[in-house]
């Protein structure tokens, strides 16, 4: 394989890092996207929680038809609110694994395309090796010849 042929090979190789870099930039994106509205269900889950706590005490305190139906209509919207952000982070969970397979995919290519190039290398400088061998064989026969003479 000529140099022409090694260069490209140089290229191909450039092309798929920088693709795995790409993906892995996405990746990063995905896992911030998951963490963020994970924090997010969290919070409203432990403001439902909250809610409910403060509501059994007022309860054993006597709460108001008035105040019961209030913090009831307020514990339901935070239902729904956290049933929205639920499946929020399993969209979220599903692209960030999607994205981490398509990541584990490109690395795997990239790394079969550096093997090759190391194979290539090797067999490219095998290849001088077999050649300066018999140069060097050429030139002792020329020695050995000359010497006669």
């Amino acid at each position: 394989m000529g140099m022409n042929g090694q260069s490209n090979f140089q290229k191909l190789i450039k092309i798929k890092e920088s693709e795995k870099n790409q993906i892995l930039a996405e990746y990063q994106s995905s896992v911030s996207d998951f963490e963020t509205v994970a924090e997010q269900l969290y919070t409203f889950m432990k403001k439902k929680e909250d809610l409910e706590f403060e509501q059994q005490q007022k309860l054993s305190l006597g709460l108001s038809i008035y105040e019961m139906r209030h913090q009831q209509s307020f514990i339901t919207n935070l239902d729904h609110t956290i049933s929205y952000y639920q499946k929020l982070v399993m969209k979220a969970r599903n692209k960030m694994q999607y994205v981490q397979e398509k990541l584990l995919e490109k690395n795997i290519e990239v790394k079969k395309y550096e093997t090759i190039q190391e194979k290539r290398h090797k067999a490219f400088l095998d290849s001088i090796q077999v050649f300066e061998t018999k140069f060097l064989d050429e030139i002792s026969i020329q020695q050995y010849i000359n010497r006669g003479n």
